[in-house]
C-alpha cells in the first residue's frame, strides 16, 4: 500500500543511535558558530520553542546559534537546508509533527535516510475543540455528527497537518463523514469556530488555553490513551475504543551523516535542557507538561516511523 521510495530509510545512523547518549560534558561539542532551520513561521508554537531553548543551548554548547524560519511549502524549504549542509554538527532542523504529516502526504521530499533526529522535546496533546455555544460535551456532537454526516464541518490548518490527520483518524475509527476545511493558519481556523461557522476545530491543548479560560472554547476530545491528570474532565480516544492517541510533536533533526559521537553529544545537551528546573517552568507554564515530551534520538525515529505508517494509510484512504 505504501511507496517505498517514501519509507523511512533505517540505516547505520539507527544502529549508532541506538546506544544511550553520553552524560552531557561542557567540553563535548563547542562550535563557534550554528544554524537553526525553523520549519514554522514566527511567533507559532515551533517558533517560540527554538526561541526559548536558543539562550539555553548557546550557554551549553559556548555557541552563538542564527534562527531561521523557513515556513514555506510546510517547512520544507527547512528540511532541504539542514540535508543538504555541511554535516558537522553545527545546523539543526528545529520542527513539528508536519514534517512526517507533509511526508506521508507526499509533499515532503526529505526522510530520515537525510535527516535524522536529536530529540523529541515536546508531545502537545491534539483536542477535537467546540464553541461551548453550539456544544456542551461529545455526546452531543456525535448525535450531530452521526445524524447530519458530511454537513457537520471541522477546521484545522492545512491539508497536511497534523489536524486534518486527526480529522481522517476520527472519521475512520469513529466511522463518520465530517467535512474539513483547511485554513491557512490556526487563527482564522479558530475564528470560524468562534463565529460558528464550522461545528469544531483540530488543535492542542496548549494554543487554547486563552479561549478556554474565557469561556470561548471547550476540548472534548483528547488524543490520549488515558484521561491527562491536569484535565480529567476531558474524554478521550481510547475510552471510546478509537486507536487515535498522537498529537502534535516539536523536536530537533540533523543532517544524517553527521558524526554519531557528534549527534550524542548534542542529543546529550538538549537532554540536559530539557530536565532544567528554567525549561520545565517554560513546559509548564505553556502547558506543555500534561503529556511526557523526551525521547531520545532512537526512541523517536521508531515513534515517526510508526507515525508514517499510519498517517500513509489515512492519506491512501482519503
Amino acid at each position: 500500500m505504501h511507496n517505498t521510495i517514501r519509507r523511512l530509510v533505517i540505516g547505520p545512523v539507527m544502529a549508532t543511535m541506538a546506544l544511550t547518549a553520553p552524560a552531557w560534558a561542557e567540553d563535548s561539542f563547542q562550535p563557534p558558530k550554528m544554524t537553526a532551520f525553523v520549519a514554522a513561521g514566527a511567533g507559532g508554537g515551533t517558533d517560540n520553542f527554538v526561541r526559548t531553548i536558543q539562550p539555553m543551548l548557546e550557554e551549553r554548547l559556548k555557541t552563538n546559534m542564527t534562527v531561521i524560519n523557513l515556513p514555506a511549502a510546510s517547512g520544507v524549504l527547512a528540511h532541504q537546508r539542514t540535508a543538504n549542509s555541511e554535516p558537522d554538527g553545527t545546523s539543526l532542523d528545529f520542527a513539528s509533527t508536519t514534517f512526517i504529516t507533509s511526508r506521508a502526504a507526499g509533499q515532503n521530499p526529505v526522510g530520515l535516510d537525510q535527516l535524522t533526529p536529536v530529540a523529541r522535546m515536546q508531545s502537545d496533546v491534539m483536542m477535537l475543540v467546540v464553541n461551548p455555544e453550539k456544544y456542551d460535551n461529545l455526546e452531543e456532537f456525535m448525535a450531530n455528527a452521526r445524524e447530519n454526516g458530511q454537513k457537520v464541518v471541522i477546521g484545522g490548518t492545512h491539508a497536511a497537518s497534523v489536524d486534518r490527520m486527526a480529522f481522517l483518524g476520527l472519521n475512520k475509527q469513529a466511522e463518520l463523514e465530517l467535512s474539513y476545511i483547511p485554513y491557512d493558519n490556526e487563527g482564522s481556523a479558530s475564528a470560524s469556530l468562534l463565529s460558528g461557522n464550522v461545528d469544531g476545530m483540530m488543535n492542542e491543548i496548549s494554543a487554547i488555553q486563552g479561549y478556554m479560560e474565557a469561556g470561548r472554547m471547550k476540548p472534548i476530545l483528547a488524543f490520549s490513551a488515558e484521561r491527562l491528570d491536569a484535565y480529567p474532565d476531558i474524554p478521550t480516544t481510547a475510552e471510546n475504543g478509537w486507536d487515535l492517541t498522537f498529537g502534535n510533536e516539536r523536536g530537533v533533526f540533523i543532517n544524517a551523516q553527521t558524526d554519531p559521537a557528534t549527534i550524542s553529544a548534542i542529543e546529550a545537551a538538549f537532554k540536559d535542557i530539557f530536565d532544567s528546573e528554567e525549561y520545565q517552568t517554560y513546559a509548564k507554564r505553556s502547558n506543555l507538561d500534561v503529556r511526557a515530551g523526551w525521547l531520545g534520538s532512537a526512541d523517536y525515529r521508531q515513534a515517526l516511523e510508526k507515525d508514517l505508517a499510519f498517517f500513509e494509510e489515512l492519506m491512501a484512504d482519503n
